[in-house]
């Protein structure tokens, strides 16, 4: 079986970013965004979907946390598709609903390669902590 692994690195005006992804690891995570926010997400999200990931990031947090959520959301992105490779012997889709403290979150996806979201969320609050929840 080809090694599930990816590193992506992305340079841009407002950020500098390094990724690593192994999908078949143990839920190891050693994640520095400078938004603290989006590091626990990320560790959570590693925790639970047993794939080790890490990531250094660098951005102008001090204007505004958006690029650098941003970016590393692309970077994720294109570590899981290099590390899927092509896809054989994987579902294609699937679906599920998690409840997690006082949310529940329901999700459909399908790793076709033609991205779409629907995004109906109504927040309680303008942030989380000094997350500002238009970023989720």
């Amino acid at each position: 079986m080809r090694s599930r692994e990816a590193e992506v690195k992305r340079k841009t005006k407002e950020t500098q970013i390094e990724l690593s992804l192994s999908l078949d690891g143990q839920g190891k995570s050693k994640v520095s965004t400078g938004v603290g926010f989006l590091d626990h997400m990320l560790d959570l999200l590693s925790k639970h979907a047993l794939f080790d990931l890490t990531v250094k990031a660098a951005g102008d947090t001090h204007v505004d946390d958006h690029h650098t959520v941003e970016d590393v959301g692309i970077c994720l992105g294109q570590a899981l598709k290099q590390a899927l490779g092509d896809k054989k012997g994987i579902t294609r889709f699937a679906d599920a609903s998690v409840p997690m403290q006082e949310a529940l979150a329901n999700i459909a996806l399908d790793i076709s390669g033609r991205p779409a979201l629907v995004f109906n969320v109504a927040f309680p609050r303008e942030k989380v902590g000094s997350f500002d929840v238009d970023l989720a």
